[in-house]
């Protein structure tokens, strides 16, 4: 008996129901995932330390260059605007003054007599004593006189005025809040010798995360207590938020005025600044959690029941560098995978290492 032609119909028959359509795919291996569990972030309930700062402060110093004789402020000194703060000798500038004055009075006095002498050619010429061109002279050296007098008032007055920036006054009422210059010294002009800060609008002084000033805007609600009595409050909004985070810190300065602060609120106090916008509750996630497709963000989320994943488009709020901001599309508590995202497949079966799971 030939078994030749029965052994290729046997194999025939096989590789066909090796290639049967109805025959259902392999499933997707089971995965290990790394995963985490997505935690809302509330920074509400964070709060910052900082320190009470007026909005407007001035830098005053002499205009003159001078030695100082008297410093009538200390730190910490109320001031009233027109007060005075320190003086320069005047003695110098006194002298300029004295010197002015005396060539004003020259000049008044040359006035006077061109004033003389012009009239007397005048009636002279009447009387045909005198001839045109002596009143033309006599009316020349009145004008020059005049002239003199009206360069030497301006000259005095410039004096006086330089002899006014001997005394160093405030503009405002404030609080002295530095001073840079004591008896003695001689000071250049425009070098800063006492520094003056207007009380009346003060602002709360705080550095925040890098993270968290990129959430914030200006005009945001913040609540600021006093640290020594958290019972003393008050509330204010952010004015100014740097540009630029400090390199070493990786923090950003951020300026909160406040609005109708208590007296006790005095410049230089530490205070407690909170957040007040309820809408900064996210949920942060790593980088790797994320999956881009079709132009859109996704994030894939474990059924711990079933222990399948499902994708999910998700809204990201800002990509801080180290960490992703999620503003919507999953849920509080959900369990995400942050590893391996792009070789995952819906409803894919995973399974998380106990080890892992945070």
């Amino acid at each position: 008996m030939n078994l030749r032609p029965a052994l290729v119909g046997l194999l025939a028959l096989v590789a066909l129901s090796g290639c049967s359509p109805n025959e259902a795919a392999p499933a997707p291996p089971t995965r290990p995932v790394l995963s985490v569990v997505a935690t809302p972030r509330d920074d509400a309930t964070i709060s910052f330390t900082g320190t009470v700062q007026p909005r407007f402060s001035r830098d005053l110093g002499f205009r003159v260059l001078g030695r100082v004789v008297a410093r009538d402020v200390d730190v910490g000194q109320t001031v009233k605007a027109g007060q005075l703060l320190a003086s320069l000798d005047p003695m110098t500038l006194s002298l300029a003054v004295r010197q002015i004055e005396a060539e004003l009075a020259k000049a008044e006095a040359q006035l006077v007599y061109a004033t003389a002498t012009k009239d007397r050619k005048k009636a002279l010429l009447a009387q045909k004593v005198a001839s045109q061109a002596d009143l033309d002279t006599a009316e020349e050296a009145l004008a020059t006189a005049n002239a003199a007098v009206v360069r030497a008032r301006a000259g005095l007055d410039k004096a006086k005025e330089q002899l006014s920036y001997t005394r160093l006054v405030s503009d405002t009422d404030g609080i002295v809040t530095a001073v840079n210059a004591e008896v003695g010294q001689t000071v250049n002009a425009g070098d800063t010798v006492v520094t003056v800060a207007q009380a009346e609008i003060r602002e709360a002084m705080v550095d925040v995360p890098d993270e968290m000033a990129q959430s914030l805007k200006v005009g945001d609600p913040f609540a600021t207590t006093l640290q020594v009595d958290p019972g003393i409050a008050a509330r204010g909004r952010v004015r100014e938020i740097a540009p630029q985070a400090d390199a070493a810190t990786r923090t950003r300065r951020i300026r909160i005025t406040l609005d109708a602060p208590p007296p006790t609120f005095r410049i230089g106090t530490t205070v407690t600044a909170t957040p007040s916008r309820t809408e900064l509750a996210s949920i942060d996630l790593p980088p790797s959690a994320l999956l881009k497709a079709d132009g859109r963000s996704f994030v894939w989320v474990v059924d711990e029941k079933a222990l399948t994943v499902s994708r999910k488009p998700v809204e990201v709020a800002s990509d801080l560098g180290g960490t992703l901001r999620i503003k919507s599309g999953i849920d509080a508590g959900a369990r995400v995978v942050t590893a391996g995202v792009n070789s995952l497949a819906e409803g894919q079966r995973v399974r998380i290492d106990p080890e892992m799971i945070p």
